[in-house]
This record gives C-alpha cells, sequence and structure tokens, in this order.
C-alpha cells in the first residue's frame, strides 16, 4: 500500500465533496423557500421515498425531521407499490429523492401519489429528469463529478443530498420556532434531554435512603448516618420534620483540624451548618448541578415549601444520571 497515495485521496474525496455542497449555496432561493412553508403547513407528515443509496439518506432526512419536530417517515418505494402506499395521506406531503430522477421504482408511484394530490418535493441530480418536471417543487443536488475515483460509486451526489436535506430541516426547525426544550421532549435518553427535562424529584434519595439525624443525636451518631448512607453528609432535622442543618465529612475534617475533640461528648447541633443551602423538587437537576459547582457543595437536603425534609441530592446522583 502507498500510504502517500492513500493520503493524497482521501485529501481529494473530501475536497471533491465540499465543493459539492458548496454550491448547493447558490442554488437556495425562492423555490427552497416555498418547499419549506409547504412543509411547514403540512397537517399530515413527510414520507420520505428513495431507493439504494437515496434510500439511506432519505432514511436520515425523515429521522432528522421527525427529532427536529417536524413529523416525518420513511418509505421504500418498492414496498410501496405493494402495499405500503397507503401510508401516504392526502394530508401529507412527499419528499422524494433519486439522483437520476429516473428511479423506476418512484416513477411507478408517481400516478397515485398525483391523484392524492400530495405536493411533492424532488431533489435529483437531473433538473430534466421525469420525476424533477413531475414535481411541484424541485432541489436541484446535481454535483460536476463523483468523489469516487472511477466516477460509479455515490459519493459527492449521496453528500449533496445530504446537506440539501439538512438544510430543509434546519430551516424547517428555524421557522417552527423549535427550542432546547422540545428538542429534549424528542431526545429524552439523551444527555440534552435529562439536562432540560430531568427534575430534582426523579433522582433523589427518599424515605429511608435520607441521611438524616434528629437534632439532639450525639456527634457520633451523626457520623455513623454519614457512613450508612454514604452521601458525606446527614440532614439534622427538628421535631417537626423541618430542617435544622447539616452536617458533613468536610465539617468533621475542619473540626478535627482545630485540636483535639472528643466526638463522643458533642451533640450534632453543636457543630452543624444552621441555615444550610436547600433544593426543591421541582427544580431542574442541571440547575441543581450549577448551584453545587457554584457554591461548592456535594450534596443538598430536598425540602417542601415548608422546609420539611423530603429527599436528599448529591453529585453521585447527578451522575448517574447523565447530567454531569
Amino acid at each position: 500500500m502507498d500510504k502517500h497515495k492513500v493520503i493524497t485521496l482521501a485529501k481529494a474525496v473530501i475536497d471533491t465533496e465540499a465543493q459539492a455542497a458548496q454550491r448547493l449555496a447558490t442554488r437556495i432561493d425562492e423555490h427552497f423557500a416555498e418547499a419549506v412553508g409547504t412543509m411547514l403547513h403540512c397537517e399530515g407528515r413527510i414520507v420520505v421515498l428513495g431507493m439504494g443509496k437515496s434510500g439511506h439518506i432519505g432514511h436520515k432526512l425523515a429521522a432528522t425531521l421527525a427529532s427536529t419536530g417536524t413529523p416525518a417517515f420513511f418509505v421504500h418505494p418498492g414496498e410501496a407499490s405493494h402495499g405500503d402506499l397507503g401510508m401516504i395521506t392526502a394530508k401529507d406531503v412527499v419528499v422524494a429523492l433519486s439522483n437520476s430522477g429516473e428511479t423506476d421504482e418512484i416513477l411507478t408511484i408517481l400516478p397515485l401519489i398525483k391523484r392524492l394530490h400530495v405536493p411533492l418535493i424532488a431533489m435529483t441530480g437531473n433538473p430534466q429528469s421525469r420525476l424533477a418536471m413531475a414535481a411541484d417543487y424541485h432541489l436541484d443536488v446535481s454535483v460536476e463529478k463523483e468523489a469516487c475515483p472511477l466516477g460509479l460509486a455515490p459519493t459527492s451526489s449521496t453528500t449533496a443530498t445530504l446537506v440539501m436535506g439538512d438544510a430543509l430541516a434546519i430551516a424547517l426547525l428555524e421557522s417552527r420556532g423549535f427550542t432546547e426544550a422540545d428538542f429534549a421532549r424528542s431526545h429524552p435518553g439523551g444527555r440534552l434531554g435529562k439536562r432540560l427535562l430531568l427534575h430534582v424529584a426523579d433522582i433523589m434519595h427518599r424515605d429511608q435512603g435520607i441521611p438524616k439525624v434528629p437534632v439532639n443525636a450525639s456527634l457520633s451518631e451523626a457520623l455513623a448516618e454519614i457512613s450508612r448512607k454514604g452521601m458525606g453528609m446527614t440532614v439534622v432535622v427538628n421535631p417537626d420534620a423541618t430542617v435544622a442543618g447539616v452536617f458533613t465529612d468536610g465539617d468533621l475534617r475542619r473540626l478535627l483540624d482545630h485540636g483535639e475533640v472528643d466526638i463522643s461528648k458533642l451533640r450534632v447541633q453543636d457543630v452543624m451548618i444552621a441555615n444550610c443551602k436547600t433544593i426543591q423538587p421541582e427544580m431542574l437537576a442541571a440547575e441543581a448541578l450549577q448551584i453545587m459547582e457554584s457554591k461548592r457543595i456535594n450534596a443538598f437536603p430536598v425540602v417542601a415549601t415548608n422546609n420539611q425534609l423530603i429527599g436528599a441530592l448529591s453529585m453521585h446522583d447527578l451522575l448517574r444520571a447523565g447530567v454531569v
């Protein structure tokens, strides 16, 4: 293997495909804007069609549309003529992808699409093709050459189609007023979804999992509770279950630094941090993380509006939940 030749060829492929994508900018005009408007006002769903490599790009386009606020799905043109065409309704918009614009499987179902009076947006590399001529809106994704040295494997052409599809999706996203919160709702398992949707109440320790001791407990009892619950702190509660303060393992280290201390003779209320910082269960977990980072605190009591203890949250809980 000639490493120099491989590196040179790889760079040439990237350059060729980059140029193909760049040329698309000159084709974004009012026709493109009208296609976006048609998709924006679609009362049904966007149905994406494509065969072969165009089909793979079509799958990605449908997924991108769906995840950015535009309901969409992919239909295989070959399957459409054998029953799947019933998935397309008169309220939908069809986006058909074909580099040649002469894909038989798509052309076969065109009359049926037209009979439904469904708006048709075509992305082809041939403005004079039958698919382009039949479309209500044609988006030109033609390229000067494929990046493949043989000029055979779809490379630049699929890249151009992918980029044009992304342009449609992002133009729709912006026109729809799609927000970060909207994106999170369609990606609840992703990190952004967790940061924007997960609340303290969803991940906090509850009931027996809360490290807590009564206000009259000894320091030894507080240390035992810290060890049992493994959160590096314990909440100190009043008889009415409201929060009186907290005591942490860091507080213990600072206490010991001041000299010899007889732990067995101290009460936790004598060394706790009174008026400690608390958080509410409805707070976003991401907000709690910001407070922890700014205050350099690793755990919080979670309280109801009357300052009654209902939970506890630590940095480890945020890590496990994927918020950090």
